[in-house]
């Protein structure tokens, strides 16, 4: 697949004055912050292994729209599967560290991050996009030439600090020395007793010890797709247990606004086997929000989804609907 370009010159086109400006005060107070607290750049130093990151759906907003009032963030798209990715991402990544804070590197998994492609409209992969002061903006997809892709980097660094003061962070080459050893990683195993007593403690009422089992298993087997779904399950009849339908769909209906009290009533609306009124609730929740409480209200359709399963049409058709909010 031949690489389609974009020219950095489009940037100006989707920035805003405003958008711009405020960008650019954030990158300028956390530059001032920093060097109120002795730092050196837009934050604390960062070792070279954490300018790249993997990033999902649920921490999206934090690892790279946050991030993006810093620095600008580079978006690798990619599979195990794909053969042109295996050449493009070790280079991003070398490039990376060679480039040393100038922007950092996000890897999007699209198998487990399909919302996440979505959004950007990635038609294959490998896909190149970048997130600039909060703004997504399509840089090349097929595996490039480096050549080329050195010169959309430095055109895409010279944006961020031409048009949002974005000057990079802070590399200590001797931090990733500091940084404390992966912990072993504990050989997946058979949890069938524990996943009996979860389903044992549901039975019984018990939700905090149907929980807390999951948890168990997911400590040691982080991907056990049971035990996932079992504490997405446990964890949503433990949060309405104790409402009162009534006052909770009351408070709903009179105030729009208030997030937690839409969150509140979606959950009740999966309990009761309103699938899609809940989906619907908190998407416009997160249409009609901004800052913590649009996370919230996302983060919460995102566990609402997990109780549903990936595979169910409904939460595909509230995955692009999400979509379109967002972006």
């Amino acid at each position: 697949m031949q690489p389609r370009n974009m020219s950095m010159s489009g940037v100006v086109d989707l920035a805003a004055v405003k958008a711009a400006q405020e960008a650019k005060a954030k990158a300028e107070q956390a530059r001032a912050e920093a060097a109120r607290q002795g730092g050196g750049g837009a934050g604390s130093a960062v070792s070279p292994a954490s300018l790249v990151i993997d990033v999902d759906e649920s921490g999206f907003e934090r690892d790279v729209l946050q991030l993006s009032a810093e620095v600008p963030v580079v978006i690798d798209f990619w599979a195990e599967w794909c053969e042109p990715c295996k050449q493009l991402s070790p280079l991003l990544e070398r490039l990376t560290r060679e480039y040393n804070g100038r922007f950092v590197l996000a890897k999007i998994d699209v198998d487990a991050n399909q919302m996440l492609m979505q959004q950007f409209g990635v038609q294959g992969i490998p896909a190149v996009f970048a997130v600039v002061a909060g703004q997504a903006l399509p840089l090349f997809q097929g595996a490039a030439p480096e050549a080329q892709i050195r010169q959309t980097l430095d055109q895409l660094i010279q944006v961020g600090e031409e048009r949002f003061g974005l000057t990079g962070l802070v590399v200590d080459a001797d931090a990733e020395a500091a940084e404390p050893a992966a912990e072993p990683t504990v050989p997946a195993g058979p949890y069938d007793a524990l996943l009996e007593a979860a389903v044992q403690a549901l039975d019984a009422g018990d939700l905090g010890g149907a929980v807390q089992a999951y948890k168990n298993v997911l400590s040691d087997d982080p991907g056990n797709t049971e035990a996932k779904l079992g504490l997405a399950q446990a964890e949503l009849l433990q949060r309405v247990q104790d409402l009162d339908p009534a006052v909770v769909r009351k408070d709903a209906a009179e105030k729009p606004g208030d997030v937690p009290a839409q969150i509140a009533a979606a959950d009740l609306d999966l309990v009761g086997g309103h699938v899609e009124d809940a989906f619907a609730r908190l998407i416009d929740a997160v249409k009609r929000t901004a800052g913590d409480d649009r996370d919230a209200a996302r983060v919460r359709l995102l566990e609402l989804f997990e109780v549903v399963g990936g595979d169910d049409p409904r939460v595909t058709s509230a995955r692009t609907a999400l979509a379109r909010v967002l972006f």
